[in-house]
């Protein structure tokens, strides 16, 4: 019965070329362990699509290969909530984002590791165990002795499984965001064994009753379902056999014979038994044999090579025979693979059969033989009975297929980048935009020390760290660094051709570009250097990260006040479009000090964080400019100044920018020598001291009120009358 059985699961798994192994096998065997299940072996299809079905078979993995596993427990989705607000005017939006908790059983017997992970294509593990988002993986390999995993038992309470002999990874609370907020389809780099895999060592670990070699080597395997069909497919790819060792099987590859048989004619009755040679028609053997495979190669994706007969017309062969592999192989092994299996194939059509007498009843199956008189070897197909006389069915060797030459074409792999620890730049900024804020804001811009970081959760603190609430996460990956030659002073109103500044960048994936004229007018690259925002026409790389930035327009959108005091260490970062996240905060904050934190994915230990003072920067207008003091013969000091808006940076009409707050008020401040101080507040850019008020040294301050908050200073000495 099992030679029936295992040559048609043989033939399920390779065609007729996997039927006339399974056949050897079976002839051997017929042990529970080689019995027929329901699922024959596994294919490339099942170990590429993740499944969660009950009943799906766990392959057994050998190698490395590259796997989807099975979903065998999950939590309900987990959702969080933060809250965010636009802008002026803008209502309060609620952002929710979700996560995951499960876990996915990958082989059923034990493994050394896990390497790379996969989610829906993109690479959500690097090869040095870094994860790609949110979340933690902790694996189990499977160990006879591995305990409960803490979260599922946590979950499920007493009598959770902990699946020992078989190798699973946990995810806890992966950030699904980038999959569309649903599990997303994981494939896994599993090592099983640090090395390839002989065929031997694989089939013998599948059922003990298998001894012996099989010398050709895999680098992963993955072997599921009834045993005696993935023995019969081990030995047709490397291009062996098997032969009965009493209840044993013998793994061969030698083509040495064993035993010289002669052809007597007759059996023990004087007849002659039915015997002689016959060769079968060619169009019954595949003209094409293709195996399909796993290619380490390519990040381990499926892969097919061929072998073809050679020659043309439809007498040599009757098409194409498919081998689906589920194994790791080079295009090289593949190609070897189909080469060995063709030639097989072509052997498989001469058949002779002899009487050899008495000495016939010590044949075996998969036995390898010579018959006296002529020339090559033979391999022992079937031993029977007929006339009381032992017939051997013989089908010659096929000649051992040399290395073949392939390649496995091109294929575009997921970049493994490391996120590194997340670089933090907090700053209230003035406005960006043209249009006023109603509410003080903090500008973030964040990055990695690595090229794979991507974004990071934000926390904001205003009570001093005591509490935090979570406020969305950073925008894209910003462009950040330290300044190491900071530019000197310089005006606000000319270019700055005279001073360059030299930052090093956070890692060599960072670059910056040149801007001409026009680029600088549209606002190209703005970059925070210190507390001065400034733009920059050209960027010359020196080599090693760092890079000289010249051609600078200085103390942008009324930071003048911090042009020339930067020091070697001081930070750098590009205001760029997509790489900043405004975080509106209370008109309370204003005057206190608020903490932000950053947590991506690689901060596992130590967050970073900021303490920021909200000066009102953000929402007060610049500080006045051209403030002069002219002395009237009558001793009168008249103060003047021009006004700025925190609109309508661009001047693009040549006229007065619009006032941008409620009223026009402005708040002076007049200081004497002696020690004497008082303030003024008028609705005009201009102040008329009288002669007694304006004798001696004078030291004004003039505000602009704004809505929210005060300009900055500026400032003026008068001196005293001539």
């Amino acid at each position: 019965m099992a030679t029936m059985v295992l040559t048609a699961v043989g033939t399920a798994v390779g065609g007729p070329i996997g039927g006339a192994v399974g056949a050897l096998v079976g002839q051997a065997l017929d042990r529970e362990a080689f019995r027929p299940k329901r699922r024959e072996g596994a294919r490339l299809a099942d170990l590429r699509v993740q499944a969660s079905s009950y009943g799906v078979a766990i392959p057994k993995l050998f190698g490395t290969m590259r796997v989807a596993g099975s979903v065998v427990w999950a939590t309900d989705l987990i959702e969080r909530r933060s809250d965010t607000r636009a802008g002026k005017g803008s209502p309060t939006v609620t952002q929710y984002s979700y996560a995951a908790s499960f876990a996915v059983l990958l082989s059923a017997r034990p493994i050394a590791g896990v390497g790379r992970v996969w989610a829906d294509g993109k690479l959500l593990r690097g090869a040095a165990g870094d994860m790609k988002a949110a979340g933690t993986m902790r694996v189990h390999l499977g160990g006879e002795d591995q305990p409960v995993d803490p979260l599922i038992a946590s979950a499920e309470g007493a009598g959770t499984p902990a699946h020992r002999g078989h190798a699973y990874a946990v995810f806890e609370a992966l950030a699904l965001a980038d999959f569309g907020n649903r599990i997303p389809s994981l494939t896994f780099e599993v090592i099983a064994d640090p090395a390839p895999v002989a065929a031997g060592t694989i089939a013998r670990a599948l059922a003990p009753e298998v001894t012996g070699e099989l010398d050709f080597a895999f680098d992963g395997y993955a072997a599921e379902g009834d045993a005696g069909a993935a023995v019969a497919a081990l030995a047709a790819a490397a291009g062996g056999w098997a032969a009965a060792d009493g209840w044993a099987v013998r793994l061969g590859q030698d083509r040495g014979a064993e035993a010289t048989v002669a052809d007597r004619g007759v059996g023990v009755d004087g007849r002659p038994p039915a015997r002689g040679r016959s060769v079968a028609a060619a169009g019954g053997v595949p003209r094409l044999v293709s195996v399909s495979h796993f290619d380490p190669a390519r990040d381990w994706q499926a892969g097919s090579q061929r072998a073809l007969r050679a020659g043309t017309g439809p007498s040599l062969g009757r098409g194409e025979e498919r081998v689906a592999l589920p194994a790791a192989l080079s295009a090289a092994g593949a190609k070897t693979v189909a080469a060995t299996l063709l030639a097989a194939a072509e052997a498989g059509r001469t058949r002779r059969t002899v009487a050899p007498g008495l000495t016939g009843w010590a044949l075996r199956p998969g036995q390898v033989v010579a018959v006296a008189g002529e020339r090559g070897h033979w391999r022992v197909e079937r031993v029977a009975i007929e006339r009381m006389t032992a017939v051997a069915s013989l089908v010659p060797l096929a000649p051992g297929a040399l290395p073949a030459a392939a390649a496995g074409g091109r294929a575009t792999v997921a970049p493994d980048l490391v996120a590194g620890r997340t670089i933090l730049h907090v700053a209230e900024l003035p406005p960006l935009g043209d249009e006023p804020l109603a509410a003080p804001r903090l500008s973030v811009v964040a990055a990695g020390t690595g090229a794979g970081w991507r974004r990071a959760a934000l926390l904001l603190s205003l009570d001093g760290g005591a509490s935090w609430e979570a406020v969305g996460e950073t925008a894209a990956p910003g462009t950040v660094g330290t300044v190491v030659a900071p530019p000197g002073p310089a005006a606000a109103a000319l270019v700055d051709r005279r001073h360059a500044v030299e930052v090093v960048l956070a890692h060599p994936g960072m670059t910056l570009a040149d801007a001409d004229a026009d680029a600088l007018d549209r606002g190209a690259n703005l970059a925070l250097v210190g507390d001065e925002l400034l733009q920059f026409g050209r960027a010359e790389p020196l080599g090693a990260g760092r890079w000289r930035l010249s051609e600078l327009w200085r103390g942008r959108r009324g930071t003048e006040a911090a042009i020339g005091r930067q020091a070697p260490g001081a930070r750098f970062a590009a205001i760029a479009p997509g790489a900043v996240r405004a975080i509106d905060l209370p008109p309370s904050a204003i005057g206190g000090t608020v903490r932000v934190m950053a947590a991506g994915i690689g901060d596992d230990v130590v967050a970073p964080e900021m303490a920021v003072a909200v000066t009102g920067t953000s929402v007060a207008p610049p500080a006045p400019v051209a403030l002069i003091a002219a002395r009237t013969g009558d001793g009168v000091t008249t103060l003047r100044w021009i006004r700025r808006s925190r609109t309508g940076w661009r001047w693009q009409d040549g006229g007065d920018a619009a006032l941008g707050e409620e009223r026009e008020s402005y708040r002076i401040g007049i200081s004497t020598a002696g020690g004497d101080e008082r303030s003024v507040v008028v609705d005009t850019p201009a102040l008329l001291i009288p002669t007694a008020a304006g004798a001696g040294v004078l030291n004004v301050t003039v505000r602009q009120q704004g809505t929210l908050a005060e300009s900055a200073a500026a400032t003026l000495t008068v001196a005293a009358a001539a």
